[in-house]
């Protein structure tokens, strides 16, 4: 007991002398750390709302306690499955078509000058700046029915107009286009520091043996940036149960013939806290999509670990 006692008086001692060391540092940190505290950390109060009746005159200490009937309800609504459903297939596929075609960017980027990377760069960061709700009515001039450049070329052609916010069949693809012209060029960007910062002299030497362009990606580029490939993909899996909130509402205009296709968790939670104000409900349904998330990061970099250690996260 006295040995273990010393170690931690002795660990105690440590850590105040590297504080008086390095106070300088820990005072730059000091906002960052009360910011964080303020919105990560006071708010975890709030996770005792979905096991309440939540009633804003007696506020979140005096609302009654109902245990799991929250859950229950919510999973006995059968309207909300779509909704999961589409959250699930929306972002899987923005996950992996968008890893993809973000690391074949980064590799024809790489291959640029400098000059032409930076143009390039720059014209391809202009979306990922703009607001859903822009995006949404530039893609409003596109979709109008009868101002619609795309109903214009259709009708020039011979054809009839499409109603585009009638026809949920439409939309997968619209939004995933939409989705992938918006963030492809900055998440392209850590994939372009990543191959940034490889050694030259591997492409020297593959240079001297005569390996194409190609071969080069293939058994230089793509291996050396893999860690960082794992780790988005980790961290994209863990936000899988969450959609894109402006996404969603914003680019469909909220069209509820669109529901079908286009309706997800978030968008679903939205309008049960505005048309119900139901707070219990849907802090609930954020309840579920963290608890998820955080159970299929730490899922994955456990398969990641087992597989190749390297790679993982943590």
């Amino acid at each position: 007991m006295k040995i273990i006692k010393n170690k931690i008086s002795l660990g105690i001692r440590n850590e105040i002398t590297h504080f008086k060391k390095n106070w300088q540092l820990t005072a730059i940190a000091i906002p960052a750390i009360i910011m964080i505290f303020i919105f990560n950390y006071l708010p975890l109060y709030g996770l005792i709302i979905p096991f309440k009746n939540y009633i804003p005159r007696l506020g979140i200490a005096g609302s009654e306690w109902v245990g799991l009937q929250n859950f229950e309800f919510l999973i006995k609504t059968g309207t909300i499955w779509d909704a999961v459903f589409n959250t699930l297939a929306y972002n899987l596929v923005f996950l992996f078509v968008g890893v993809m075609i973000e690391v074949c960017v980064a590799l024809m980027l790489y291959e640029l000058s400098k000059k032409a990377v930076k143009v390039y760069q720059t014209a391809m960061l202009v979306p990922y700046f703009l607001s859903w709700v822009v995006v949404a009515y530039v893609l409003n001039t596109l979709l109008d029915k009868q101002h619609g450049i795309l109903n214009n070329i259709i009708t020039f052609f011979g054809g009839s107009e499409i109603m585009w916010y009638n026809e949920p069949k439409y939309w997968p693809v619209i939004i995933i286009l939409s989705y992938l012209w918006k963030q492809v060029g900055y998440g392209a960007i850590v994939y372009l520091a990543s191959l940034s910062g490889l050694d030259s002299a591997y492409f020297e030497a593959a240079k001297i043996y005569g390996a194409t362009k190609l071969q080069q990606i293939r058994y230089i580029s793509l291996p050396l940036i893999r860690p960082v490939i794992t780790i988005m993909l980790i961290l994209g899996i863990g936000k899988i149960m969450k959609g894109d909130f402006g996404l969603f509402y914003n680019v469909t205009m909220d069209s509820p013939l669109l529901y079908p296709t286009t309706d997800v968790i978030d968008t679903y939670v939205y309008r049960s806290l505005m048309n119900v104000s139901d707070l219990g409900m849907s802090s609930t349904t954020g309840f579920v999509q963290s608890v998820v998330g955080f159970i299929l990061v730490i899922t994955t970099n456990h398969i990641v670990n087992k597989i190749d250690p390297s790679n993982a996260l943590f």
